[in-house]
């Protein structure tokens, strides 16, 4: 399959007239493939992937930031588990991020996750990140009111604010040699409440489950509005989202995965060239090797 074929038709580049209604999370593209030929697309996938992170952290050019974000038990995690499953940890890293410290809370709002940017030549994933700073924070405006910023700074204007640094943010990256893909998990409410049951039910899976997770529930319609504004406001040609189906976690890793394999392909990444000195130097330790 060409990459990019399975994950364009999820992709928003242009926010301007995007609804969250349009994207259906069980689409499965009209697939019908077996649980063994979806691992096995998905491996296919995955092999693509580890030639390619290879070349990009030889050339050491590019850097890859790719950002998850999802409403609990959407995927997130196995996700990020399965489609980077074949590369190489020396040049990728993931960070999870989850309620922010004291000290992160004393600085503006994206200085916790610029820390952790990806260096050239290494991919970066967030797992969440800065745009919790529209979701979470903006369906509990408590959270908002102790971050202690300058009362004249919090009105009416603060998210569309906030979507402006974001974007002029992500414009610098990409600017810089940072590629960024933007990944919303999109799950329904009742393949959720599926999940969370799972977790419920199997003593493995127990640790997954906070209280907390049904409490959020009740807040779903709020959810869904924020995300449907941070998508129309954020997406862009240079930073994209992939609203992603969650409802069949086989789905999502290829789309994920075909997403990735396409961004990294359209780098043109090569080996770099040796050049002739260096080549000399390469063929005597040749010779020298041989004549031990």
């Amino acid at each position: 399959m060409k990459p990019g074929k399975l994950s364009d038709c999820y992709r928003v580049d242009d926010g301007g007239k995007f609804r969250l209604a349009d994207f259906d999370p069980g689409d499965i593209n009209g697939l019908t493939h077996s649980k063994e030929e979806a691992r096995a697309l998905l491996q296919e996938g995955v092999k693509r992937l580890t030639v390619l992170q290879d070349m990009l952290y030889a050339q050491d050019r590019w850097s890859l930031l790719l950002i998850f974000q999802a409403m609990d038990a959407a995927g997130k995690d196995s996700a990020i588990k399965h489609v980077m499953s074949g590369v190489n940890p020396q040049g990728c890293q993931v960070w999870s991020f989850k309620a922010p410290s004291p000290e992160e809370i004393d600085h503006d709002f994206m200085w916790r996750t610029t820390r952790a940017l990806p260096e050239r030549g290494r991919i970066g994933i967030f797992n969440r990140s800065y745009y919790e700073e529209v979701l979470v924070v903006r369906v509990h405006p408590d959270i908002l009111a102790r971050q202690r910023l300058p009362h004249e700074l919090v009105g009416k204007k603060i998210w569309r604010e906030r979507f402006e640094d974001i974007n002029a943010f992500e414009r610098y990256l990409a600017r810089n040699g940072t590629v960024i893909r933007k990944f919303f998990l999109h799950v329904s409410k009742k393949e959720q409440r599926k999940r969370f049951l799972e977790r419920l039910d199997d003593p493995e899976k127990n640790w997954k489950f906070a209280a907390g997770d049904v409490l959020e529930r009740q807040h779903w319609s709020a959810y869904m509005n924020a995300y449907e504004d941070m998508i129309r406001n954020t997406a862009h040609e240079c930073a994209p989202w992939y609203v992603v189906p969650a409802d069949n976690k086989w789905f999502t890793r290829l789309v994920v995965a075909d997403a990735i394999v396409e961004t990294l392909t359209s780098l043109n990444l090569a080996y770099p060239k040796i050049e002739r000195d260096k080549k000399r130097a390469l063929d005597a330790a040749r010779t020298a090797l041989e004549n031990e």
